[in-house]
């Protein structure tokens, strides 16, 4: 679903490790391998997991479990028990792996503009985790998942046309793309979550985002106003640079 006509803000939200607790998702399929099919066959899954990581730019699954098949036909095990994970990946409940006030952010931000899923990924495994989190629902649809979003800004702004975006993203390094192209026009916000962006090697080498949280569910603390203020939509001017202290527990 796109929307045509120019919104004075849209709200672009990455999924892992930012609405999703991605980390704990690949720390239950990694116990589940391991207990299940042997530390071995856990082992030489993820090392085609992070080849083909390098390879693709995104986090493949599905796509690791083919290329797995594959190697074990060309050793005659095709047979491996290890092909039965794809169930438990197709099944996962991620509903359960939401962070903490991430439906009520999305209703929040929704009250000043569209909001829109903008992730990084396959177009069959990512898709079904949007979808069976229920965060599909929670933006009524508006979906784009690219190979690399930040290489897809334009198709972005037609599908989704509007003064100001805001982009929430764990990863700093997107973040700083977004800025480069986008300019004063996106405000970029940094929810400090899951490995990456905890990451001080990670922090060091890009500038701040404009806004900083410590988790997703701090952004119900920022005025709905604020986000057009912020924006510069009435003045043409860039958007604060101001972090938000979200230090204190809410």
């Amino acid at each position: 679903m796109s929307c045509n006509a120019s919104a004075d803000v849209v709200f672009l939200l990455d999924v892992d490790n930012t609405l999703l607790d991605n980390d704990r998702i690949i720390f239950d399929l990694r116990r589940h391998l391991e207990t299940t099919f042997g530390v071995a066959s856990s082992d030489c899954y993820w090392a085609i997991f992070e080849e083909l990581r390098k390879e693709l730019g995104y986090a493949d699954y599905l796509g690791a479990l083919q290329r797995y098949r594959a190697n074990a036909e060309h050793g005659g095990s095709a047979d491996e028990p290890l092909l039965l994970m794809s169930s438990f990946l197709i099944d996962y409940p991620f509903a359960e792996r939401l962070y903490p006030r991430t439906l009520d952010v999305i209703a929040h931000l929704g009250r000043s503009g569209p909001t829109v899923i903008l992730s990084d990924g396959d177009v069959v495994f990512q898709p079904r985790k949007v979808q069976r989190s229920g965060l599909w629902d929670a933006v009524g649809g508006r979906v784009l998942i690219y190979v690399h979003k930040e290489q897809m800004l334009d198709a972005v702004q037609r599908h989704y046309p509007a003064r100001q975006y805001v982009m929430v993203d764990d990863k700093l390094r997107l973040l700083t793309a977004m800025k480069t192209v986008l300019g004063g026009r996106v405000t970029t916000v940094f929810p400090r979550q899951g490995h990456y962006a905890l990451d001080p090697a990670n922090a060091s080498l890009y500038p701040a985002a404009d806004i900083t949280v410590e988790r997703i569910g701090d952004l119900l603390g920022v005025d709905n106003t604020a986000w057009l203020d912020r924006s510069g939509s009435q003045t043409g001017q860039p958007p604060l640079r101001r972090p938000v202290d979200s230090r204190r527990e809410s």
